[in-house]
């Protein structure tokens, strides 16, 4: 359950969407480089706590170990942990750095603008900037978080989203080859819903059916 290499907005991505109550996972910290941090999923939230490397042994509040290994073993038998508001977290499910699953995608149809004579096979391994769709999708806002209907394309590596079909400027327009991870998302009080997690931001979309919100993660997984 260690992560090296994940940032603390997709830690919280990772664990709200696809972790439980009592999940949790170690990662880099991306503050200082003798500091790691421990990231626990709670009902609907995610709490950060620090685990500091002193160079021979690793601090977690008052208590010390000298080695990660000892760390694992100690939440492992006293799985409790107090936190500053004085509410008890528990770790129940260390969240595995890799998750084995099924290939249940199926590939995803190519739209080509000229006739190649070239089968799907051929090309999605040699052209990813194939691969477009469009239509509207539910986006929530970044500081206010409500929901707002918004125009969305997505051609070659980049995602733009418009106000509506008519605007002919996009409101931004998201370098596919930036983010980490397309997925499913359950932790909105919305159905049929899926986030793009970036570096800086994490994107929440619902779309109308789960048949759709599904046909747009297949491409978008693709591009990456």
């Amino acid at each position: 359950w260690y992560h090296d290499n994940l940032t603390r907005h997709a830690a919280e991505a990772l664990l709200l969407s696809n972790g439980q109550d009592g999940s949790y996972l170690l990662r880099k910290s991306n503050e200082r480089e003798d500091l790691y941090s421990l990231s626990v999923r709670g009902k609907d939230s995610v709490k950060h706590f620090h685990v500091e490397h002193t160079g021979s042994s690793f601090k977690f509040g008052f208590n010390e170990f000298a080695s990660l290994k000892e760390l694992v073993m100690h939440f492992a038998n006293q799985p409790l942990i107090g936190s500053e508001t004085g509410t008890l977290i528990v770790l129940k499910h260390p969240y595995p750095c890799k998750v084995e699953e099924p290939s249940i995608y199926e590939s995803v149809r190519v739209h080509t603008a000229m006739q190649t004579g070239r089968t799907e096979s051929d090309l999605v391994p040699s052209a990813p900037s194939l691969g477009t769709k469009e239509g509207y999708l539910i986006k929530q806002g970044k500081i206010v978080k409500n929901w707002k209907t918004r125009w969305f394309t997505l051609h070659r590596n980049e995602l733009k989203y418009f106000k509506d079909q008519t605007a002919t400027e996009p409101i931004r327009a998201l370098d596919l080859t930036e983010c980490s991870a397309v997925q499913f998302d359950y932790s909105q009080e919305r159905v049929n819903c899926f986030c793009l997690v970036f570096p800086l931001r994490t994107y929440y979309l619902c779309a109308k059916t789960g048949i759709e919100a599904d046909e747009w993660i297949k491409i978008l997984r693709w591009k990456l």
